[in-house]
């Protein structure tokens, strides 16, 4: 759900979306959708020991950073040319690694289990991609002409998204 939230943010802030905007923002976050758990669960009970305690908190620091991000530019008066394309570079694998950072937790849950990973990463990994992909086409219909109140929302997304992180894990 948190990369379908942000391929529909994604969707509102970028000018036009194109088939390449959708196919990189479906192929990252599917692909990090499907590798976080394996990556967890290799990393098996031990690590998860360690990372357990902040891996929410992590979350929520990428999720702040790329939200400000966007809140800052929203305020900016610039072309749309000028604005950063989320689709691309360093902002993808940032929000790749922020929505499939719980994804880690449940390979490692799946380790201290002995439970297989690979049947269940690859499902995660294409529903995630499917349901990104399907994400910034419908943000892109709502976003036409939306101009910098969309790219303000999309950044209230992403923060809101990490607080909920956070919350859910302090419960």
């Amino acid at each position: 759900m948190d990369a379908l939230a942000v391929s529909i943010a994604t969707g509102l802030v970028l000018p036009s979306v194109t088939p390449r905007h959708t196919f990189r923002m479906a192929f990252h976050f599917g692909l990090f959708q499907f590798l976080m758990p394996v990556v967890g669960w290799l990393g098996g009970r031990q690590v998860a020991e360690q990372v357990a305690p902040y891996d929410h908190w992590l979350a929520l620091v990428l999720l702040n950073y790329v939200g400000g991000r966007m809140l800052w530019e929203a305020r900016q008066a610039k072309a749309p040319e000028a604005r950063t394309d989320p689709t691309r570079g360093l902002m993808l694998v940032t929000l790749s690694i922020a929505t499939s950072i719980d994804a880690l937790a449940v390979g490692f849950s799946m380790a201290c289990l002995d439970v297989s990973i690979w049947g269940p990463a690859v499902l995660i990994g294409l529903v995630a991609g499917t349901l990104s992909a399907l994400g910034i086409v419908f943000g892109s219909r709502l976003g036409p002409g939306a101009g910098r109140w969309a790219e303000f929302a999309g950044g209230c997304v992403l923060i809101a998204i990490g607080i909920r992180i956070v919350v859910e894990h302090l419960a």
